[in-house]
């Protein structure tokens, strides 16, 4: 059975629904910065892990300390396929890249109710009748 919320904390629950909600835009661009800050992440826990500085993991994938960063910076929206092979074999890590279904719920969706559409479309600041 799929859980009711996306979220434990009834805050984040509360935050997500307020400022996402069942938009479709919202819920795309918050998906997508979501996978960025997990790429992030991933590569800022594998460099720590080999006790790597940002230009120690420079110098072995041959690139500069600033390409580092960025990859590392959770706004960055240029992961490449290429790049992050290259930081895998500086690591001795095999890269892994899987398609997981979306996090809606098709129920959810199908069942909005009017009082949600129209709380979307007063954050956007227009109106519906």
């Amino acid at each position: 059975m799929p859980r009711k919320h996306r979220f434990e904390s009834p805050a984040l629950q509360h935050l997500y629904d307020r400022y996402i909600g069942d938009d479709p835009e919202q819920e795309a661009a918050y998906e997508e910065g979501l996978a960025n800050a997990q790429v992030a992440r991933a590569i800022y826990d594998l460099r720590a892990n080999a006790k790597l500085t940002q230009a120690a993991l420079a110098e072995l994938i041959h690139t500069a300390p600033s390409v580092i960063s960025r990859l590392e910076d959770a706004n960055d929206e240029g992961h490449s396929l290429a790049m992050l092979r290259r930081i895998a074999a500086a690591l001795d890590r095999r890269l892994e890249i899987r398609f997981l279904p979306l996090r809606r719920v098709a129920a959810r969706k199908k069942t909005s109710s009017s009082a949600a559409s129209k709380k979307a479309a007063a954050r956007r600041g227009t109106g519906t009748r």
